[in-house]
């Protein structure tokens, strides 16, 4: 099994690269997918994350109320910390499960946003980062309806480009367009991944 850690901050593109290895055949196990998943209503852990933080972060059906959260956890490093002790434990064990259900042969890619910040880098055989420049974020996640404010502080609150190249094996650049991308990912698959097929 050749185990791939995909990082990158929100808006690099990571979801465009976890898409690409899938089609080329890894196995994609995806934390921000498990996060949401350990979180749903009637789990320990969306009753952990209440406990913690109060009803206010419970939409009227009981489900996590996402914005709200969001504002009590970003620009807070305590709460963050706090909630990333509850959630990213619950994401480990359940992203655990699912590589161990992988075929012993295959190329399993985790997707884990905040792989340097939890210092997961050594977990893995190699540590592939998308990276883009901050505006180029901003305005893509001004397009997926954040406001300006918000994406910058979310940018802030994970690790530096050169945090993250300090723990790559490979960093691929998405400042172009998608087709620069993947003919990236596809020289990645073809240069690290294929010749130990």
């Amino acid at each position: 099994m050749l185990r791939i850690g995909l990082t990158g901050g929100i808006g690099s593109g990571k979801s465009t690269v976890a898409a690409r290895l899938v089609e080329h055949g890894a196995v994609l196990v995806d934390a921000d997918r498990i996060a949401r998943e350990v979180v749903e209503p009637g789990t320990d852990g969306l009753a952990a994350v209440a406990a913690a933080f109060g009803d206010g972060v419970l939409a009227e059906d009981g489900s996590l109320d996402r914005p709200a959260l969001a504002a009590v956890v970003f620009g807070d490093a305590g709460q963050r910390a706090r909630l990333d002790g509850i959630v990213h434990p619950l994401v480990r064990a359940r992203a655990a499960e699912l590589v161990a259900t992988a075929p012993q042969d295959a190329v399993v890619v985790q997707d884990v946003p905040l792989l340097v910040e939890t210092g997961q880098a050594g977990s893995y055989d190699l540590v592939l980062v998308v990276r883009a420049d901050e505006g180029t974020r901003v305005a893509r996640l001004v397009g997926r309806g954040l406001t300006a404010a918000d994406a910058r502080a979310r940018i802030a609150s994970q690790a530096t480009d050169a945090e993250r190249a300090a723990v790559a094996d490979v960093v691929l650049d998405n400042d172009g367009d998608r087709e620069q991308l993947l003919a990236q990912v596809d020289r990645f698959w073809s240069d690290r991944v294929a010749p130990g097929r």
